[in-house]
C-alpha cells in the first residue's frame, strides 16, 4: 500500500474522532431528546446510528459527485460550509419550536388547586379523568387510557426531525481527505478513506451518546423533570447557535 495512503488513513481516523468530539451537535441533541422523550436504549442507538449514517452519507455522496464532475476542492468546501450554516439554523428553529412546545406541555399538565369544604386539594386533570366524569362507559375509559399512554405527537416526531437535520449536516473534513486518492485515480483509496472516516465518526457518536446517557442517569435533577422537554429544546437550540455563531 502507498505510504501516503497509509498516512492519509491514519489522518482520516484522527480527524473524524476530533471532528466528532469537538462538535457537541453530534451527540448532545440525541442525549437531550432521549432523556426528555424517555426513549429506550435500543431506540436511542437506532436513531443515533441512522442519523450518523445520513450525516456521513450525504457528504460522501457530495464528494463522489464532485470527483466525478471534476469540481474544484474550494467549490465543494463552499457547499459544505453553506450546508453547515443551514443545519445550524435548522437546529435553532427546531430547538426553539420544541422549547415553546415544552413550555406549553408543562403548563397544560400542571396540577390545579381546588377548594373543597375549606381544604385545598391539588388535582392533575388528565384525559382519563375527563373520560371518567363525562363518559362512564368502560369503552370510553379504555380509549382514554390508551390515548393518555401514547407519547405526544411532538415526541414521536423528534427522531425523524433529528435524522432529517443530520442528513443535511456536512462532514467538512471528509472532502479534502478524498482529494488525494481521487487525484491518484485510486478507487480503493477513496473507499478505504471513506469507510474509516465514516466508521470512526459513527462509532464516536454512539460511544459519547451512551456514555452521557449513563452519566445523566446517575444524576438526580430534583424538580426539573417537569421541564425536561423545554430544557431539551433549549439545549438543541444552543447547539445550533454554537454552530452558526461560535457561542
Amino acid at each position: 500500500m502507498d505510504q501516503n495512503l497509509v498516512m492519509l488513513c491514519g489522518a482520516a481516523v484522527a480527524i473524524a474522532l476530533t471532528h466528532t468530539l469537538c462538535g457537541p451537535d453530534h451527540y448532545v441533541p440525541f442525549v437531550a431528546m432521549s432523556r426528555a422523550g424517555k426513549w429506550s436504549l435500543r431506540r436511542t442507538v437506532i436513531v443515533t446510528l441512522l442519523s450518523g449514517l445520513g450525516h456521513v452519507g450525504s457528504s460522501v455522496a457530495l464528494g463522489c459527485i464532485g470527483i466525478a464532475a471534476g469540481e474544484l476542492l474550494t467549490r465543494l468546501e463552499f457547499i459544505e460550509q453553506a450546508r453547515g450554516r443551514i443545519v445550524g439554523w435548522m437546529l435553532i428553529l427546531f430547538g426553539f419550536a420544541y422549547l415553546l412546545w415544552g413550555i406549553i406541555y408543562w403548563r397544560r399538565n400542571q396540577p390545579h388547586m381546588h377548594i373543597h369544604g375549606g381544604a385545598h386539594h391539588s388535582h392533575h386533570h388528565s384525559l382519563l379523568d375527563v373520560a371518567h366524569h363525562d363518559q362512564p362507559h368502560t369503552s370510553a375509559i379504555q380509549a382514554a387510557e390508551s390515548s393518555a399512554s401514547e407519547p405526544p405527537v411532538a415526541v414521536r416526531l423528534t427522531p425523524w426531525v433529528l435524522f432529517t437535520i443530520f442528513v443535511f449536516g456536512p462532514c467538512e473534513p471528509l472532502i479534502p481527505l478524498l482529494m488525494y486518492p481521487a487525484a491518484q485515480s485510486s478507487l480503493s483509496g477513496v473507499l478505504l478513506v471513506t469507510i474509516l472516516f465514516s466508521v470512526t465518526t459513527i462509532a464516536t457518536m454512539l460511544t459519547v451518546v451512551l456514555c452521557l446517557l449513563q452519566g445523566t442517569k446517575k444524576m438526580h435533577f430534583t424538580g426539573l423533570h417537569s421541564y425536561s422537554h423545554a430544557l431539551a429544546g433549549m439545549i438543541v437550540m444552543l447547539c445550533g447557535l454554537a454552530i452558526n455563531f461560535g457561542l
